[in-house]
């Protein structure tokens, strides 16, 4: 069993880097791309520091090793963030123009890996109950990048979703009330998470 989900978090997290890759060579082809704004999304840094996190789990699977308590903190975080972009993208931003080009990549980092990691969660034992006093750790990146979202939006005008556009009725008013939303979501569902962590259908 360890075997398997090893090398099942390795394949997903391949299937991943392709969409991600693909997407990349795709906009490029058809207009000078700026790397800043391309993984400046929300989608594609929770998609990287989801496959990064599954990734290192699995190499200490395969080293025979048990996963550090930081990895494991790492992980629920992670499966926290690519949880609230599935939720996001599919409640919110489904059908917009914009975003990933490539149907099946879109369909890859918006829907096919938020179902997997939370399942790859659910299900396999191989982590520890998180300590709910580590459970602020998980707004510390969110907190990050909407700050740096927010001084794009003032200097160069960039924002990564129509929801965070200071341009918007209510302007930078509107910007703080979804990030207050943003800022909630991630902690109920992270609240899952850590409550989650306590349970083990599938030892590994």
């Amino acid at each position: 069993m360890k075997l398997f989900v090893a090398v099942l978090r390795l394949a997903i997290s391949a299937t991943v880097v392709s969409a991600i890759v693909a997407t990349f060579v795709d906009t490029a082809s058809r207009a000078t791309i700026n790397p800043f704004n391309f993984f400046g999304f929300f989608t594609m840094q929770g998609n990287i520091i989801t496959v990064v996190v599954l990734v290192l789990a699995a190499f200490a699977t395969l080293a025979g090793r048990r996963q550090s308590e930081g990895l494991q903190l790492a992980r629920g975080c992670a499966t926290t963030y690519i949880a609230v972009v599935g939720i996001v993208y599919n409640l919110l931003l489904a059908g917009l123009e914009g975003g990933v080009s490539l149907a099946w990549a879109n369909s890859v980092l918006h829907v096919v890996f938020p179902i997997y990691a939370v399942l790859d969660w659910v299900l396999f034992g191989d982590r520890a109950a998180l300590p709910w006093r580590r459970i602020w750790l998980v707004l510390i990146y969110p907190f990050v990048w909407l700050v740096v979202v927010i001084v794009r939006g003032a200097t160069d005008g960039w924002v990564p979703y129509p929801f965070l556009d200071p341009a918007q009725p209510g302007g930078y008013g509107t910007v703080a009330l979804f990030g207050v939303g943003i800022a909630v979501s991630i902690g109920l569902v992270a609240v899952g998470t850590w409550a989650i962590s306590r349970v083990r259908i599938v030892a590994v």
